[in-house]
């Protein structure tokens, strides 16, 4: 386990085991999600849209609303964290 200390601004420095073990370097976003028990989870967002642009494009497929691909997220998410 590993501790970080909450500044009078706010701020948390990720101990460097965490950092290392997320791979996580300078200027790298971070999610935090908080779950209905308090709890807090960090994930690093890894992806930039350069590295996934016309990835998931398939010639002959229809195109998914935005509203559909927000409701995927949303129940994998639930599934996820339960």
């Amino acid at each position: 386990m590993a501790l970080a200390t909450l500044t009078t601004k706010g701020q948390v420095t990720i101990p460097k085991k965490i950092r290392e073990l997320l791979k996580l370097h300078t200027g790298d976003k971070i999610e935090i999600i908080v779950t209905e028990k308090r709890e807090a989870i960090i994930r690093p967002i890894s992806k930039k849209v350069d590295d996934v642009f016309c990835k998931l494009h398939k010639p002959g497929r229809k195109a998914v609303t935005l509203e559909a691909i927000d409701e995927a997220v949303r129940n994998r998410m639930k599934d996820k964290f339960k």
